[in-house]
């Protein structure tokens, strides 16, 4: 079950200069933006963690960023 809304995933294509968003598209973007999004999560929890903070923090997710590559391919 997707857990980003749709629309937004549509308006953010739409934003980048697309006319128009294919459902396919809009599901592919969601699909690696949510991957993404959660294995920065995960690292930025783990930087929490090893500060022994229950509360994950702005810092944690721009460490996150720097360590966690983005996805080459969608592949299905």
């Amino acid at each position: 079950m997707p857990i980003l809304p749709v629309a937004p995933v549509s308006r953010l294509i739409r934003e980048a200069g697309a006319k128009r968003v294919s459902e396919g598209a809009r599901d592919a973007l969601a699909e690696v933006l949510e991957s993404y999004g959660l294995e920065v999560a995960r690292e930025a929890a783990g930087w929490a963690n090893h500060a022994k903070r229950k509360t994950v923090k702005a810092e944690d997710i721009k460490e996150a960023v720097k360590r966690v590559k983005p996805p080459a391919v969608l592949e299905r």
